[in-house]
């Protein structure tokens, strides 16, 4: 199965509001194995399973059990993308809600949004993640927010939510949202939904432009191929981790499990701007990371799962990715109480 992932704008934003509350990044990001650079990472994409590490490093850090909320109210307006750029050259609101429905992969790979209307009110279901992370109580009232501020943006500050309906439960603090979201909330829900006046749909961009409009459509549909091309990268990691403890790791055994040829392998890999070689030791970069941090397995075991056939071999790989030894980067990250290598 194919591992979802995020654009790397979703943390970016998530950061710029962690720092204007004043919140210990860096503490956040040591227990992730990250740092603010890789925050920056051109067309960086990251893990969705991520999310649930993320928050609990958020929260434990913070000491806010409502840190979704909070951090929500400070993010900055999601600017500079392609999606923006489609709102804006549409003639209406209603009309860039629908292209941009078209691109939402750009996003985020879990996001299969729907939008339909209900008597005076538009709706925006927000399928934004997987079943798991919809119901991740931070990720969904942060997320919500950065829709409606995003929203507002670009309508003028004439948008605003009528209702907002979370899959999450809550059991205290329910005013305090409805509060901050400015409207009726709902918890407890089959879907997490954005109800507004329907009026909205109508509201003219004073942007809009037909020729640019259809600029920005080549355009986004040109990155939404390219992502496509990517996919191929997911699924040789995902033979990777079934062939690791085997020693058969080759190129020819993955192409063979995808049942294509070696050199068709070998050109999609390239037109995904990567090589076999290159998937291969990101991987296992990634896989010791995680086992060194999180566990207490043995090097000589952790050699073994990473698919090395020699200690020294691991040790002087593991040396060329983190400019530390195993040992040295087990001590360092257990010691600041890493979650988990995850993003």
């Amino acid at each position: 199965m194919q591992e979802l992932r995020d654009a790397g704008v979703m943390l970016r934003l998530i950061y710029e509001a962690m720092k204007r509350k004043g919140v210990d990044t860096d503490a956040i990001f040591s227990r992730l194995g990250v740092d603010e650079a890789y925050v920056y990472t051109e067309q960086l994409r990251t893990p969705h399973s991520a999310q649930l590490y993320f928050w609990q490093a958020v929260e434990e850090v913070s000491g806010d059990p409502d840190i979704g909320l909070h951090l929500g109210q400070l993010l900055p307006a999601y600017k500079g993308q392609v999606l923006e750029y489609l709102f804006l050259s549409s003639p209406t609101f209603g009309e860039g809600l629908r292209r941009a429905q078209n691109y939402q992969r750009l996003l985020s790979d879990a996001a299969n949004t729907d939008f339909f209307i209900e008597g005076e009110d538009a709706c925006m279901v927000l399928d934004a993640a997987s079943d798991e992370v919809s119901r991740l109580k931070h990720f969904n009232e942060c997320f919500v927010q950065g829709v409606i501020i995003f929203f507002r943006s670009i309508t003028n500050n004439s948008f605003y939510p009528s209702r907002v309906e979370f899959e999450h439960e809550r059991t205290e603090g329910q005013e305090h949202v409805a509060e901050i979201l400015g409207c009726d909330v709902v918890f407890g829900a089959e879907e997490n939904r954005l109800y507004f006046p329907v009026k909205l749909l109508a509201h003219a961009s004073p942007h809009a432009e037909p020729e640019l409009l259809d600029l920005h459509e080549r355009f986004a549909s040109e990155q939404v191929a390219r992502l496509e091309k990517k996919d191929i990268v997911g699924q040789v990691e995902r033979i990777v981790a079934e062939l690791l403890d085997s020693g058969e790791v080759t190129l020819d055994a993955v192409a063979e499990r995808l049942e294509i040829k070696p050199r068709t392998l070998r050109t999609r890999l390239t037109e995904a701007e990567t090589s076999f070689n290159q998937v291969l030791a990101d991987f296992r970069y990634r896989l010791a990371r995680q086992l060194l941090a999180t566990t207490d397995e043995s090097i000589d075991e952790i050699v073994y799962l990473t698919g090395f056939s020699e200690p020294s071999t691991f040790y002087r790989a593991f040396k060329r990715w983190s400019n530390m030894t195993p040992i040295e980067y087990r001590k360092t990250a257990q010691g600041k109480g890493a979650v988990v290598a995850a993003v």
